[in-house]
């Protein structure tokens, strides 16, 4: 896939940003009447914070619009996707929204929507080698180069550096890890000492990763870039075990409370801000546009192996301990007494 470097117009953005409702978002979000049009947005997992704003934020949405928004998560599990996606198909959706698992794996789903002329939205993640209908995404490349040139300011264009992936095949594993790469090529003083995947993006798996490492390395590790903001926090557990927690860059995104937590307090030193709303209330939009047979636009075409899909990217913000005031807390994404417990 090429990379993404694109900036979103005004008025791909101009969304009104609403309230943000709980509700069990394994279910139908709402008790719409027979007349409203169903869309299926497919999540590959609940447990992490973040998607818990994509579902409300896209429910939130389909008020707006008049759909009915029936949201399921697979649970990183490529087969209960595919399951999901059938019974989506069965209950009469008029479009879905699909985070794959596994970008690879996700062209049956379209192939299945498609044999019912049903359309589909890849939300957050790119499916390869599929006809995708539209393609609604962050700017996953500039999370990678936003956390490397902090990281290589930090460490002072030096030193042993961990890359903590996220699912192996994820589009958006990818991209992060090309954007950080794409900056660490351009110091030899940099040595990239460990790199790898964690399935589901584990931050337990991610924190055994940096404890090897560090073992490894005799504790000379200078900068820790994790894929989101689970692995981070995983990576501070095992810095905070070496009492090395604030002496080791670590950089995540997602901006999740237990990150924006870790570096209100120094333990961690940059977060990607990835705006949900934008990102889950363009894909509302662009589902329901598509359910009644519309052909939006985009702002580029990607490639995904074998097709151009007409895409928008929403953009992604740098958050460091004084950024916290004007990203986090007035923007009512984390609030300040969440994040300092009180």
């Amino acid at each position: 896939m090429s990379r993404l470097n694109l900036v979103m117009t005004v008025a791909a953005v101009a969304i009104a940003l609403g309230g943000c409702t709980k509700k069990d978002a394994n279910t139908a979000n709402t008790s719409a009447s027979g007349d409203m049009p169903k869309i299926g947005f497919v999540l590959s997992t609940l447990q992490e914070e973040r998607y818990q704003k994509d579902s409300a934020y896209f429910t939130e949405e389909a008020k707006k619009l008049g759909f009915e928004p029936i949201i399921v998560s697979a649970d990183n599990n490529p087969q209960t996707q595919t399951a999901k996606v059938e019974n989506l198909l069965s209950q009469g959706v008029k479009a879905l929204v699909i985070q794959p698992v596994n970008s690879k794996a996700a062209a049956n789903l379209v192939t299945l929507a498609h044999q019912d002329k049903i359309p589909v939205v890849a939300y957050d993640r790119l499916i390869s080698d599929a006809p995708v209908d539209f393609y609604v995404t962050q700017d996953s490349f500039k999370v990678g180069v936003l956390q490397a040139e902090a990281a290589v300011k930090a460490t002072g264009e030096k030193g042993n550096y961990v890359i903590l992936e996220g699912q192996a095949g994820h589009s958006v594993a990818m991209e992060i890890t090309k954007g950080v790469k794409s900056v660490l090529e351009k110091y030899p003083n940099i040595k990239i000492v460990v790199d790898k995947a964690h399935d589901a993006w584990s931050a337990q798996a991610a924190m055994a990763t940096v404890e090897n490492a560090l073992a490894q390395n005799g504790n000379k590790i200078d900068a820790i870039l994790a894929n989101n903001s689970g692995m981070a926090n995983g990576a501070v557990q095992a810095l905070v075990a070496q009492k090395l927690a604030g002496k080791v860059f670590v950089a995540g995104a997602d901006a999740d409370l237990a990150a924006i937590k870790n570096i209100a307090v120094g333990r961690q030193q940059l977060e990607v801000l990835k705006d949900i709303a934008p990102l889950a209330q363009t894909s509302a939009r662009i589902a329901y546009a598509l359910a009644k047979g519309e052909k939006p636009a985009g702002e580029a075409q990607i490639d995904n192996g074998t097709f151009k899909v007409a895409t928008i990217a929403t953009p992604v913000y740098p958050v460091t301990k004084n950024d916290l005031e004007e990203r986090i807390y007035k923007t009512g994404f984390h609030s300040k007494a969440d994040v300092e417990g009180k």
